[in-house]
């Protein structure tokens, strides 16, 4: 009796971690990171910055079937890597689901694709409908996870005029997720990341809203698309990482667009959405190391104002012996290149560089 109970036991976990796993399904063909919605068929939708789908396939070339989906019709972007190589962006169209031809060049028997959604949530999201690909099975290697949660900076935002000059084209068509300081950095460190990140969101305030009509990042968070949305799924906080960055404040002590009505920067309000923010994270991930930050976009009297805020908040969970020392992490302030007084690409590296051995210290110590 004992022995059936146990076995019942254990076939229960296994199909526990199975369904809350964010990154693996049942069969092992395909692999999912970020914040995904899983549909029938294998079909998933892309939702978050650097969400991706990834797989093993044989032959020489395939196709993969993906959709711009909004509630308006409009194109949308994803990034491609095949066999470890970075090969470029893809534009998806608005309209039907269209098949993208993968051609490969190696002459190895075996490759792996991955399909980063290259913009963010607010961006709509992107259906990814199939392969055609002669699919293998894919292994799920177990590594340290690394949460980023933050703004456009974050998000890669207005950082890649490659395609599109920063003069043209529209918002979502500079962004380069993949090329983020966040993915860069878990790549740089063999880790898995969850990209949770709004352009112009801020932790009280947003870069022009002072929170009257748009949403602020502890409003959006636990919805899965990012949104206020109540018929979207709920997050499930199922990544569980081992560390959780925030990088808010760039918005927060912005000064808008100049013609809106911008009140002057609030501490106290700041410090304590960040606060019960980080209260909310706790709850769901009792066991992770919080690391908050700056900006190295914030300058001059404002970022001693940050320094303190991010101080403030610190101390405030300077008792809690129920989880680790919340760590600050310090950017060295930055020209940023990209579009829209946003880091490019060369920048995000610059960042990576400087974050990314701090990261890696903690996680060994972990």
């Amino acid at each position: 009796m004992f022995l059936k109970k146990t076995a019942l036991l254990i076939l229960f976990l296994l199909n526990w971690v199975i369904s809350t796993s964010q990154t693996q399904n049942a069969n092992k063909t395909f692999l999912y990171q970020g914040r995904i919605e899983k549909l029938q068929n294998d079909n998933v939708i892309l939702i978050g910055t650097a969400s991706s789908v990834s797989f093993n396939f044989t032959g020489n070339e395939c196709s993969v079937s993906l959709q711009s989906i909004d509630s308006y019709e409009h194109h949308n972007y994803v990034s491609l890597v095949l066999d470890g190589k970075y090969i470029g962006k893809i534009k998806v169209e608005k309209g039907a689901v269209q098949s993208f031809p993968i051609q490969v060049t190696s002459k190895k028997k075996e490759h792996h694709l991955e399909i980063y959604k290259n913009t963010e949530a607010q961006s709509g999201n992107i259906l990814f409908a199939g392969t055609t690909a002669k699919l293998i099975s894919i292994s799920f290697k177990k590594k340290k996870k690394i949460e980023f949660i933050g703004d456009s900076i974050t998000c890669g935002a207005a950082s890649d005029p490659s395609d599109v000059p920063c003069d043209k084209g529209e918002y979502l068509d500079h962004h380069n997720s993949y090329y983020a300081y966040g993915p860069r950095i878990a790549r740089q460190i063999d880790a898995d990341y969850l990209m949770s990140c709004v352009s112009g969101i801020g932790m009280y305030r947003n870069w022009n809203d002072e929170n009257k009509d748009e949403a602020i990042m502890p409003d959006l968070y636990q919805n899965l698309y990012l949104t206020k949305d109540a018929s979207k799924p709920k997050y499930d906080f199922a990544f569980q990482p081992d560390i959780i960055s925030i990088a808010l404040g760039t918005n927060d002590f912005s000064g808008g667009d100049g013609k809106k009505e911008r009140l002057p920067f609030n501490a106290e309000k700041y410090v304590s959405n960040y606060i019960n923010f980080i209260k909310m994270l706790y709850e769901h991930n009792p066991n992770v190391q919080i690391v908050i930050t700056n900006s190295p976009m914030v300058n001059g009297e404002k970022a001693i104002v940050f320094e303190d805020c991010l101080n403030k908040v610190k101390k405030a969970f300077a008792e809690d012996k129920s989880h680790k020392p919340i760590q600050i992490f310090k950017f060295k302030p930055m020209t940023p290149k990209g579009c829209t007084g946003h880091p490019d690409v060369a920048d995000h590296q610059v960042l990576a560089a400087e974050y990314g051995p701090f990261l890696k210290k903690l996680l060994h110590e972990k």
